[in-house]
């Protein structure tokens, strides 16, 4: 197990604003294949599409959800890094 660094803070964040977008390209996506399978009488599809729908906008809400939260708290650069337990 690798030790922590302290850098975490800095390395590890989410691009939320990125993935808002791309959530939003696939719903776009997603609900147009929707429409134009079950416009084409390919329920398989449609359905298979609006799967795609379904899990883009439950992605969107998470996104959406930790966007309104805001920053939270992260150790700064005076907190040492600790060392996991051997053993």
């Amino acid at each position: 197990m690798p030790m922590r660094s302290g850098n975490e803070p800095l390395t590890a964040r989410s691009p939320l604003r990125l993935r808002f977008w791309l959530s939003l390209w696939g719903m776009i996506w997603a609900a147009g294949g929707t429409a134009a399978f079950a416009l084409a009488a390919r329920p398989g599809w449609a359905a298979a599409c609006g799967v795609l729908l379904l899990l883009a906008s439950v992605d969107m809400a998470m996104i959406l959800r930790h966007i309104h939260q805001g920053p939270h708290y992260q150790p700064g650069r005076d907190v040492p890094p600790y060392e996991h337990p051997r053993g």
